[in-house]
């Protein structure tokens, strides 16, 4: 365990400058113990992900691609040339608004299931978030951060294109709920970037910088009561690889669980996986690059104040002391402590977290390669006095598709779950007992690394945005939206001669993102004012003159 440096202020997101085409790795390190192969020395490498790398994708089409996932993600192996796919003619691929050119959004559609409900799932948490990717080199629709209601009707968007976006959720800081994401380059399978933070207003507050020379991977980005973030990071050592396969004088990547105060940056632990967990613990199997034995993927807190570590490549949970980095105990894997019986066992994991003492959420992929026929949410219980793990529920998706990597489960109070699932576009919620409620999507060629539902109460400082258009049929259309805005219920439409000599010409209750009203005025300037349920005015939009 270490300490360190990192973090500070962030410019606004949108406002952040692109990672450099090649980023610094970390620092070359050497194992704490003997338990691990020794590392010889080298000096610190640097590497990149270049545009080209970073939109490749698996070959053979738009099936082949969502079902294998962005090459290199997750598994070393040679990139392929970046896909091209054609949008099917009747399907949509992406969101446009008049009032908002500059946003291009991909759609999403919901549909609701569950007999129970009479077609309905319930509606609460109202916010879905997705940090929507895609593998395509031709995409419509930008990547970005994306905030929808249980319609698939947009709620908030930011466009990320230069820097891959992950983990976009709602967490609490000082008391407060705030955006937290992951943003930077993707390389070998993990991130160099940072952390953000950003307040209701949707402005940043934050960035999470990792400490001890490293960059914040994409993996995790926890939020704790302690007033700091829980982050992984990756970092490259040479070491002898001949016990799989590779060569004596190879390249490891080892995982590193980070845990950095918000307040100064300051690097409060660096657990390492090399110093804790062998070579020979892998299933990965070895080919040429960097070579990923552990592949830390999520970082939770034990109800007792200690750390869960999931790590992809050994098939494991680790459950890790906080103050000495002792591994207390493993669950799953080739050294499991844990009686495990078929049905709970689990392969290729992502996001593992305890709910109390007896239960834990895993999001089994089961692949790649392929272990088991379909990708899994998982409800286990976890009788650690008796070291056994039982299944509770599997959520499966009636398509039955495999989640080559990513993928989270989110276990909500009332005993649903939401399950994103990872690099296949989709995202779901099961009742307690494992009937589908709710299924969302994104176009084929994008997804999500992981997906929330969650509250949500944005109020955004720039005004809102309106647009007008000649009406065929007489009069304007006028276009009212508000980006980020969650408190509108209706909108005003104010017309005139002149920007300063504005009055009410019609009105119109909030319909989606944007909302077309028409009016009979024919004035050359309007604008909109935004009501919230009560009848107050929240905000007013500047005069424009109708096109």
């Amino acid at each position: 365990m270490s300490a360190g440096a990192g973090s500070g202020r962030a410019p606004e997101p949108e406002e952040a400058e692109a990672e450099p085409e090649e980023a610094e790795a970390g620092r070359d390190r050497t194992p704490p113990g003997s338990a691990a192969p020794a590392p010889t020395p080298s000096t610190r490498e640097r590497h990149g992900l270049t545009r080209r790398q970073l939109l490749g994708g698996a070959g053979g089409g738009v099936v082949a691609l969502a079902l294998a996932g962005l090459a290199g993600y997750e598994w070393p192996h040679p990139r392929p040339a970046p896909v091209k796919a054609k949008t099917p003619a009747n399907e949509v691929q992406g969101m446009s608004f008049v009032s908002r050119p500059d946003l291009r959004p991909p759609r999403v559609l919901i549909r609701h299931h569950g007999s129970r409900l009479s077609g309905r799932g319930p509606s609460n948490p109202p916010y879905i978030f997705l940090a929507a990717r895609t593998y395509l080199s031709d995409a419509e629709s930008q990547p970005g951060l994306m905030v929808v209601d249980r319609r698939g009707a947009l709620v908030w968007f930011r466009p990320l294109t230069t820097l891959a976006p992950f983990d976009f959720q709602v967490q609490e800081y000082q008391g407060r709920p705030v955006l937290t994401w992951w943003q930077g380059k993707v390389v070998n399978g993990y991130g160099l970037g940072n952390g953000e933070l950003a307040g209701t207003d949707y402005k940043g507050l934050l960035e999470v910088r990792a400490g001890d020379g490293l960059q914040a991977d994409l993996h995790e980005l926890l939020l704790t009561s302690r007033g700091t973030a829980l982050i992984t990071a990756f970092a490259r050592v040479s070491a002898d690889l001949s016990s799989v396969g590779g060569p004596s004088h190879g390249t490891l990547l080892t995982g590193h669980a980070q845990e950095v105060d918000l307040a100064t940056g300051k690097l409060l632990m660096d657990w390492d996986s090399l110093g804790h967990v062998r070579l020979d613990e892998t299933y990965q199997k070895y080919s040429p690059g960097p070579f990923d034995y552990f592949h830390i993927n999520s970082i939770a807190e034990a109800p007792d104040g200690n750390l869960i570590i999931s790590a992809r490549n050994t098939w494991a949970i680790y459950k890790v002391d906080r103050s000495s980095g002792r591994i207390m105990w493993r669950m799953n894997g080739k050294r499991s402590d844990f009686a495990m019986p078929g049905p709970a066992r689990f392969y290729w994991q992502h996001d593992a977290r305890p709910h109390g003492t007896a239960r834990m959420t895993v999001f089994d992929d089961g692949a790649t390669p392929s272990e088991e026929r379909q990708s899994r949410g998982l409800l286990l219980s976890m009788d650690e006095a008796k070291r056994r793990v039982t299944l509770l529920t599997a959520f499966e998706h009636p398509a039955g598709f495999l989640s080559a990597n990513q993928g989270n489960v989110q276990l909500l109070p009332d005993g649903r779950a939401f399950v994103g699932w990872g690099n296949q576009p989709y995202f779901s919620e099961f009742a307690p007992d494992g009937e589908l409620l709710l299924d969302g999507e994104l176009p084929i060629g994008y997804h999500s690394y992981r997906a929330y539902t969650r509250e949500w109460s944005g109020r955004p400082t720039s005004p809102p945005d309106v647009a007008a258009r000649g009406n065929p049929a007489g009069g304007n259309i006028v276009y009212a939206s508000w980006n980020g805005a969650t408190e509108v219920h209706r909108w005003v439409v104010l017309a005139g001669g002149t920007p300063g000599t504005l009055g009410q010409v019609g009105a119109q209750d909030k319909s989606g993102f944007e909302t077309e009203i028409a009016v009979n005025s024919n004035e050359p300037y309007f604008a909109v004012v935004a009501l919230d349920a009560s009848g107050r005015e929240i905000g007013r939009s500047a005069p424009v003159r109708s096109a």
